[in-house]
């Protein structure tokens, strides 16, 4: 399998330099039919820091002031990608001053010489549709004040890339990958002089994957809320494209950002940012609410399931839980064994988080962040209930096995609020245990009662069961519950050891319970943040115990404190909560 799979990926490589070198032996265009409204939105802080020297790409930074960007040398293949999708252009638009112009113009047409004849890295069709949409975006920004030679050598390239991504769009991994490259293609179809000819067969087959890879509950494969921000931002942009040009967005094509628009809004937390699941962030700020205004769709989507996941939201208070079995290898390198893991934001501030994403801080950190101790859940005996590949081979050869398969869930109305109820089988061969999660919110989001249950049900899972026991010397199983605190989250352990105070930069104070049949421990933890250099400290709150029957329950509670004239008092018991320091 390994020979076969280099010998694709080197037979990629040669036909996308093969039709890249064909394509710069082709005409030119000398202007724009029309010109999309820049819909990219950039960061004002990112773009000085470019100007300045301070390179920082897919959690790396590279410091070379007065250093051309293509003369840097790229830590690794991300950072390259980084660099050769052109993405850094939005950020230097964003400040929109002379030295930013001047840094784009010289570093784009530095691309020109060095990569323009169909050599080097960037002459993929998905990083070739993402820099061709933000030359198309940003052309007035980049061609002010230039005339002679410079505006007919980015007229050449333009048409250079086009014509290979006429040929190679179809190379494209299908998803994310193969958006991006149709969308440039458009793009570049509609903008054009003289490509008016490429544009129609890249709608239709942007419309037929519109069909193919969004299914019906308007999600993804990979189950990446971050990646189906980038698939909806893209399906967005290039509707308006069509529009602004004064063509027809197909059927497909649209329907498929209608079903889309409620899955995401089920994703977003009430701070704006997403859920931070099975290898995605929070999203770049403003992309999420800018994308669902632009779409026009007011829909949200009923109680139940949208792409795998549950979503209980009342007053300020909004949970999201994974309620499905992480997505099969072959769909995803990328999955997390997170099954029943679960965020809540309060208001603009995070409270409990998974860890996220360690793949921008190398191997070690990317295995550590798929884990299922790395997400506010159940973790049994040091298992993940979807175990990982063996830590000792290299990323490329991971993959998550004996993962879930049996993954029941409801989502219905508790006496004063909403409740979820769902349960994996995830510990089932190993253990003969199933993991139970129930939660309820209160109607005015001030309050959350947790109940998690390991249960041996049938009689071939409670053999299991009593084999471990027996292995263990009837010491029982042990587990843990954790939940991630947010790095901006303030956490105290009071005294007696039954009870933390957790304090929000708003202000804000919320304090978990339990039903003090476990151990409560506030442990250290990590914030996994792609963009960042290094990884961020934070807390988890854990409850450790031993299974020691047929049934185990655990009790929980997490509540929003109150100020009162004695202080700040709990809104689940009458006496004073302490508050630290």
């Amino acid at each position: 399998m390994t020979t076969t799979l280099g010998f694709s990926a080197r037979k990629a490589r040669f036909l996308n330099r093969w039709h890249a070198a064909r394509a710069t032996r082709g005409g030119t265009v000398t202007a724009f039919v029309s010109a999309p409204e820049p819909r990219t939105i950039g960061s004002f802080a990112r773009g000085r820091q470019l100007v300045a020297g301070n390179y920082l790409f897919a959690g790396a930074l590279v410091e070379a002031p007065g250093t051309n960007l293509w003369d840097v040398t790229a830590p690794d293949a991300t950072f390259e990608d980084a660099l050769q999708g052109f993405a850094w252009l939005d950020d230097l638009a964003a400040v929109g001053d002379g030295k930013s112009r001047e840094a784009a113009q010289r570093w784009l047409w530095g691309w020109i010489d060095r990569y323009g004849k169909g050599r080097g890295p960037g002459w993929t069709p998905d990083l070739t549709g993402r820099r061709l949409i933000r030359w198309i975006n940003h052309a007035l920004f980049l061609l002010r004040g230039l005339d002679g030679q410079e505006p007919d050598a980015f007229y050449l390239s333009l048409a250079q890339q086009t014509r290979f991504l006429a040929k190679r769009w179809h190379a494209a991994a299908p998803g994310l990958p193969r958006f991006e490259a149709l969308t440039g293609l458009i793009y570049a179809g509609l903008s054009l002089e003289g490509m008016e000819d490429l544009a129609p067969p890249a709608i239709a087959a942007l419309a037929r994957e519109c069909t193919q890879k969004i299914d019906h509950e308007g999600g993804i494969p990979t189950r990446n809320p971050e990646e189906l921000l980038d698939v909806y931002t893209l399906l967005t942009w290039a509707a308006g494209a069509l529009e602004e040009a004064g063509k027809p967005v197909p059927e497909a094509h649209m329907a498929a950002i209608e079903r889309i628009t409620p899955t995401l809004r089920t994703l977003r937390h009430s701070d704006g940012g997403l859920a931070r699941f099975h290898g995605g962030g929070r999203g770049q700020e403003g992309w999420l609410d800018n994308a669902l205004a632009a779409s026009g769709v007011r829909t949200r989507q009923a109680d139940g399931l949208s792409m795998g996941y549950a979503r209980l939201s009342a007053g300020r208070t909004s949970i999201i839980i994974d309620a499905a079995r992480p997505p099969l290898p072959a769909v995803s390198q990328n999955a997390h064994a997170s099954t029943l893991a679960f965020e809540v934001t309060s208001g603009r501030r995070p409270l409990i988080v998974n860890c996220g994403s360690g793949a921008s801080f190398g191997a070690n950190w990317r295995r550590a962040g798929r884990a299922t101790p790395s997400h506010s859940t159940l973790t049994l005996d040091r298992f993940s209930s979807a175990r990982l590949g063996n830590a000792d081979r290299a990323t490329a050869s991971e993959v998550l096995i004996d993962a879930p398969d049996h993954v029941p869930i409801e989502v219905s109305h508790a006496p004063d609020g909403l409740r979820f109820q769902g349960g994996h089988n995830g510990y089932s061969r190993t253990h003969g245990l199933t993991h139970a999660r129930q939660l309820e919110l209160t109607f005015d989001g001030r309050g959350m009662a947790g109940e998690d249950m390991l249960l041996a049900l049938e009689e071939p899972e409670k053999r299991v069961f009593d084999k471990v026991m027996d292995a263990k010397t009837l010491g029982g199983i042990p587990y843990d519950i954790r939940f991630h605190l947010h790095p901006e989250v303030d956490a105290e352990l009071d005294m007696g050891g039954s009870a933390v105070s957790i304090a929000l930069k708003s202000g804000e104070m919320w304090v978990f319970r339990h039903d003090g049949t476990q151990e409560m421990s506030l442990e250290p933890s990590v914030y996994l943040e792609t963009g960042r250099l290094k990884p961020r400290a934070s807390q988890q709150i854990c409850l450790s115990g031993r299974a020691m029957g047929y049934a185990t329950r655990v009790r929980w509670s997490l509540s929003k404190a109150q100020e009162t004239a004695m202080g700040i008092r709990d809104l689940n018991r009458d006496e004073p909560v302490e508050i630290y320091d």
